[in-house]
């Protein structure tokens, strides 16, 4: 029974350890990636698209809202 024991144990550190370097070295790359996008998006920037820049009128009519409630509303009954 203890030799069953002493695998069991020995099996489940190797597992656990495994998955631990897994994640570790998983972490470790995935910050060395930040750092490398980082460093590729200050040397080739995204272009701003023009209309992205251009605000939309912001209406100050609620009728239209109003409206679309009272039809859902009734739409359920």
């Amino acid at each position: 029974m203890n030799e069953l024991l002493i695998e069991g144990l020995s099996a489940m550190l190797i597992g656990m350890g495994t998955v631990l370097s897994f994640l570790c070295l998983m972490i470790i790359l995935m910050f060395i990636m930040s750092k490398v996008v980082r460093k590729l998006n200050e040397i080739f920037p995204e272009a701003v698209p023009a209309a992205a820049n251009v605000k939309k009128a912001v209406s100050s009519d609620d009728s239209e809202v109003a409206a679309a409630i009272v039809a859902a509303m009734f739409k359920g009954k």
